[in-house]
């Protein structure tokens, strides 16, 4: 047997001590997790090595380290790493590093939650379906760079993310999520300008393919049903609660709708709570994908309606699936329906598929974009939802606000309207009628939003001949199709002759308040 000199037996075992450091690089770049308080996760994600620390402080001096780190393989050799960060000050700055070995990541820096009950308004941002499209692969990075940052930026100053709680996302973070390099490179690749410094909170979508590498790369509150922690789950902040659900295959369940139920009833009892939002990743009713609709959505929407309207607590579900933006209302209750994509996935065309114009919605856009929200405490608590485009392939756009409703806690009632004609006994002597009424009228300033005709047989309206839901804008396939309506007047057509009708009618304003029914009239058809 050949004996090797010892001075190259030398060098090779120098060369195997220090591979793993020479060949160590940060893969994810550091970013924040499940913020309280008085604590928050950092978590990212090396090529090699487990000897990890977090280098922290109120300034850039970072006198203060944790050497508690959590790291599992992710995909081998490279390990995923969690450092609590505990025992902070609430509403705090606190800048950080990371290190692992002899590599280490830039300073980031982040503001803790203010304490539950302080009422201090924040800002939130809402976007999804960021999926690589292999024909524009970095556009989720330019909607981050170009325009989240640019816009907040605008918004807050120097400090642009001052003010920002979170991001939330409701699925389809990537396009495959069994592939290791859809999440280092398209997902945390392209937004590593924005997560070092805001908390993420996404829900799955059905892109995940709830995959190993969804679960090892967040750490979500565990505040949800036993055996089903991180597929859905809930997260207070100031004056909202923000609940994550799963609305994927094998989990729509009856179980996540009951433990739903018991979060509602909590909030409802939580004097710090004005508002709920909801997270979940397929839409109920879809005006640009009709395919893409689901009725499990529909049973969670049927629960944050009825908590809406007991409570006095408005409420909103976001959600994706569908490539392009949409905004509606319940009717009946003080509860939104947003579509907040699309951050990067193709969009679904118009014409593309099949479609609807659903009486629901008010705006949809086929687009890239993102909504920003606003959201005040206080004693008059509120909320601003603005959306902001970056248009389409053909049409780009620079964050073109599209779609903006404020909703309020508290509200009070527009004006009563008081029927015009026909009137008093009135006699018809066609089977149509064109039904009017007073202008529009609010103390508070509100604005005219959608009205509510109502047409019947009984004077009771147990079941309407007609029953009519008009707003005041109804964006459709590029076109406002209610562009230059009077929401003071209805024509009712195919009456019946010789039959005796009631009629009533009610406005509600932009922000969705109704007012009372107006008082009842009669008119008789010849």
């Amino acid at each position: 047997m050949k004996i090797l000199p010892i001075n190259f037996l030398l060098a090779l075992l120098m060369l195997l001590i220090h591979q793993p450091i020479i060949g160590q690089k940060i893969v994810v770049e550091p970013y924040l997790q499940d913020a309280t308080d008085s604590s928050v996760h950092i978590m990212w994600e090396t090529s090699v090595g487990d000897s990890c620390k977090v280098l922290w402080g109120m300034t850039k001096e970072l006198k203060n380290q944790t050497r508690r780190v959590f790291s599992i393989v992710n995909q081998r050799p490279s390990q995923v790493h969690r450092a609590p960060l505990e025992g902070l000050s609430p509403a705090t700055k606190y800048y950080y590093k990371v290190v692992t070995g002899k590599t280490e990541s830039a300073i980031y820096y982040f503001t803790t939650p203010p304490r539950a009950g302080a009422e201090k308004s924040f800002q939130l941002l809402a976007m999804s379906d960021m999926q690589r499209d292999n024909k524009r692969p970095r556009k989720f990075k330019e909607i981050v760079e170009d325009g989240v940052l640019t816009y907040l930026a605008e918004k807050n100053g120097a400090d642009i993310f001052e003010n920002l709680a979170m991001v939330i996302i409701p699925g389809d973070l990537v396009v495959e999520g069994l592939v290791y390099t859809d999440w280092t490179e398209d997902f945390f690749g392209q937004s590593k300008k924005l997560l070092p410094y805001v908390p993420v909170y996404p829900v799955l979508g059905n892109h995940e393919r709830n995959s190993d590498f969804y679960f090892n790369y967040f750490h979500l509150p565990d505040n949800g049903s036993a055996g089903y922690m991180e597929h859905w789950y809930y997260k207070d902040y100031g004056n909202v609660r923000i609940i994550g659900l799963n609305s994927n295959d094998n989990y729509r369940v009856q179980q996540q709708l009951d433990w739903l139920d018991e979060v509602l009833e909590d909030a409802a009892d939580n004097d710090n709570i004005d508002f709920v939002f909801a997270q979940l990743h397929h839409p109920h009713k879809s005006e640009l994908w009709i395919d893409g609709e689901r009725d499990y959505t529909g049973q969670v929407i049927l629960q944050l309606e009825r908590f809406s309207t007991r409570t006095g607590k408005p409420t909103i579900h976001f959600y994706g699936h569908t490539h392009g933006y949409s905004r509606g209302q319940s009717r009946d209750h003080t509860h939104l329906w947003v579509n907040v994509a699309t951050a990067g996935g193709k969009i679904d065309g118009w014409g593309e598929y099949e479609q609807s114009n659903y009486n629901e919605f008010s705006v949809s856009h086929s687009d890239y974009g993102f909504v920003f929200m606003e959201v005040e405490g206080g004693d008059n608590p509120k909320f601003k939802l603005i959306r902001l485009s970056r248009g389409d392939v053909d049409n780009p756009k620079e964050n073109e606000v599209t779609d903006v409703i404020e909703v309020k806690r508290y509200n009070k009632k527009p004006n009563t309207p008081k029927g015009i004609a026909p009137i008093a006994k009135a006699k018809v002597n066609t089977t149509s009628v064109v039904l009017q009424a007073s202008p529009f009228e609010a103390a508070d300033s509100s604005q005219h939003g959608e009205t509510q005709w109502q047409v019947a047989r009984t004077y009771n309206f147990a079941n309407p001949d007609f029953d009519i839901w008009k707003h005041y804008q109804d964006w459709y396939k590029g076109k406002d199709l209610n562009e230059g309506i009077d929401l003071t007047q209805q024509e009712i057509t195919g009456l019946q002759k010789n039959k005796t009708y009631y009629w009533r009618v009610r406005y509600r304003t932009k922000g969705l308040v109704w007012s009372d029914w107006s008082a009842l009239h009669k008119f008789v058809v010849e």
